[in-house]
């Protein structure tokens, strides 16, 4: 097979980036953007797809401000979305401890953390509006944790050496999304929203070079079904179930995202992947997800592995003498909240070299003896109790007599549908929010990053964007009776009529484990370009033999959750392909892409500022006979910090 190539262009794309002062250019934006007058907003109609924290706080706000607004979400309930397995906290540069944090220290760490691959611009406004984030949670009855006399608590996370992380103890996520819930559903109650729960966007219709609505399929009943809008927010959240065994929950899938990139929605920077370093290691072919142990264990939790390998003693019989205390000793500055791409890649290289623990040697510990002994149990128990259960009841270890044991596992996506400085992506009127969108977190996210992003981009970004398109543009009045969507619903059918037509014997699972795994091995925690280009070939057959041999029960006109995996799983296989190109094309090593050909004499990310400091964004060639890209770079310009070999040492 020949070696795949990507079409570059050097066609601009308009970031929409305001000029000036760093500190002053949102405020600017604001007020230079065009209003829509409180008794016009209730003519126009927002799709808003995803209940996660971004689309609930969206639907929620845009619903406030007193437009109409239509939710979807593919679960029974907004409370059921991903983000309520977020644990450990929300970033907001507030400085409650007083240990020196502000807006400009809280936008350069994630500047750094993201290895100098993001936009300044949006980097900054996402640290300006963290403030306020907390604001309004506290004012929706979010449970923070509180110091004694009664003001927010923090704690630290990885790349930071200041506590702004709020948290309600390992629950955050959850409290957060309850908060946007509540907000969400008083919106409903009052007849400004109106709630589709399990719907599944399966295509974006494109009128007049405008995104005016959706197609959907009821999960339940299998019903095809347009809904027409004037502007669509993607709110889907992440891909990172591309590699099948992930933290995300299993609905987590690609497919809005990638429609609308078939649609003419470019996708920006496909290979960032964020693995986490905190997660149960993988115990058996039977598992179907991983699961999450919150970066905020290693406040307290020391990371470690034995000096020599084959160790047998159980971990009470290793003194210290003997043991690696790894993180701590490569990075001291940081130790063990070094940033999660820096902490698992050296987890991996600590059990390549055969000092790994556990029954498979592919795991380390994250010991709390220390801190236990400092602070005693029931201090641990206060901060981090239903982390320590859940680890129980998973593992049947008891972390409190035994360190805990973990290995890095695929958590977040950094790339996305590329969007503006207003969220907007090259089809107008289409906004993508939260993770679904690439812009704020450059190579690798910080933790505590993503509930932050979601939360800014719902409840203090989209409000005043979105006004951009709607005062902006002269469109008129569509419905869902339309050509268009006739056509486009035809095709969704067609698609769907494939699938079920297919006379295989492998089910959907049997194939998105196949290409999991081999996502994992060749463009994972770290790349090659011999592995990159096996894998596009072995991508390339397996989505040709998927649409042969995959075998789907059942009928598509009811309840039937193995269609609903089978057309996310074909996504995915051509999502892994771009993936792999965009790898393949950065040669370079930054944040969480590590390509083994690039890095220094001691084994770090060696990027390659020359030749890409850019976004990549990767549009469908129609051209093409075949499923093919051609690529867009959108220049990467630092004004504000330096760019600099990017160490925690």
């Amino acid at each position: 097979m020949s070696t795949p190539t990507a079409t570059a262009t050097n066609s601009k794309l308009d970031s929409k980036c305001p000029s000036g002062p760093l500190a002053d250019r949102w405020e600017k934006h604001r007020f230079d953007l065009k209003l829509v007058n409180p008794a016009n907003r209730r003519k126009f109609h927002v799709l808003v797809v995803g209940t996660g924290l971004a689309g609930a706080s969206a639907a929620s706000s845009l619903a406030e401000l007193g437009y109409s607004v239509s939710a979807f979400c593919i679960q029974d309930s907004p409370r059921r979305a991903h983000s309520i397995a977020a644990q450990g906290g929300i970033n907001a540069a507030k400085n409650y401890q007083n240990d020196g944090d502000s807006v400009h220290r809280l936008f350069y760490d994630t500047i750094k953390g993201g290895d100098f691959r993001a936009r300044e611009s949006n980097v900054h406004r996402l640290a300006e509006v963290s403030v306020n984030i907390i604001d309004q949670c506290v004012a929706l009855g979010v449970p923070f944790a509180r110091e004694y006399g009664g003001l927010l608590a923090n704690r630290s996370f990885g790349g930071a050496q200041v506590s702004r992380t709020f948290y309600a103890r390992g629950q955050t996520g959850q409290q957060l999304l309850l908060g946007a819930y509540s907000g969400l559903m008083r919106q409903v109650g009052e007849g400004k929203v109106k709630l589709y729960a399990r719907h599944e966007m399966l295509d974006l219709v494109v009128i007049d070079g405008i995104a005016r609505g959706i197609v959907c399929r009821n999960l339940i009943t299998g019903e095809i079904k347009s809904y027409a809008g004037d502007a669509v927010l993607l709110c889907t959240g992440g891909y990172g179930n591309v590699f099948y065994l992930s933290t995300n929950a299993k609905a987590c899938n690609v497919t809005a995202a990638w429609r609308a990139h078939k649609r003419g929605a470019l996708f920006a920077n496909p290979c960032y992947t964020q693995i986490h370093p905190t997660c149960i290691p993988v115990s058996g072919s039977h598992q179907s997800k991983l699961t999450l142990m919150s970066e905020s264990l290693r406040n307290d939790g020391r990371v470690w592995v034995p000096k020599a390998g084959d160790e047998s003693r159980s971990p009470d019989q290793v003194p210290d003498e003997e043991r690696d205390y790894y993180l701590e000793r490569k990075y001291p500055s940081f130790g063990n909240l070094s940033p999660r791409d820096i902490s698992s890649r050296a987890a991996k290289q600590v059990c390549d070299e055969g000092r790994g623990v556990g029954g498979s040697k592919m795991s380390v510990y994250l010991d709390f003896r220390d801190a236990i002994v400092r602070d005693g149990v029931d201090a641990i128990r206060a901060r981090y109790g239903n982390l320590f259960q859940m680890y129980e009841r998973i593992t049947g270890e008891d972390p409190y007599r035994v360190p805990m044991r973990i290995y890095p596992a695929v958590h977040y996506t950094m790339g996305g549908v590329w969007v503006d400085y207003n969220l907007e992506s090259t089809i107008p009127g289409l906004f993508v929010l939260g993770e679904a969108n690439f812009s704020d977190h450059g190579a690798n996210r910080l933790g505590a990053s993503a509930l932050m992003q979601g939360l800014a981009d719902g409840y203090f970004v989209i409000p005043y964007t979105i006004a951009s398109h709607l005062a902006g543009r002269k469109f008129g009045k569509v419905t869902a009776e339309h050509a268009e969507f006739r056509r486009v619903e035809q095709e969704v059918r067609e698609r769907i009529e494939r699938l079920k037509n297919a006379s295989g014997k492998r089910s959907p699972d049997s194939f998105h484990r196949e290409l999991g795994l081999l996502m994992w091995d060749k463009c994972g925690m770290a790349r090659n370009a011999g592995g990159l280009r096996q894998a596009i070939g072995r991508v390339r057959e397996l989505r040709e033999q998927y649409w042969q041999d995959v075998k789907i029960p059942g009928d598509a006109a009811n309840l039937n959750n193995a269609l609903e995996h089978a057309g996310r799983v074909a996504d995915f296989f051509e999502l892994a392909e771009l993936m792999c190109m965009d790898a393949l094309d950065r040669n370079e090593s930054c944040g969480g892409h590590f390509r083994e050909e690039f890095q220094t004499p001691d084994g770090e990310a060696k990027r390659d500022d020359a030749n890409y400091c850019y976004a990549g964004a990767w549009e469908v060639d129609a051209s093409a006979s075949s499923l093919a890209w051609k690529l867009h770079k959108e220049p990467l310009v630092f004004e504000n910090v330096k760019l600099a070999e990017r160490s925690y040492k």
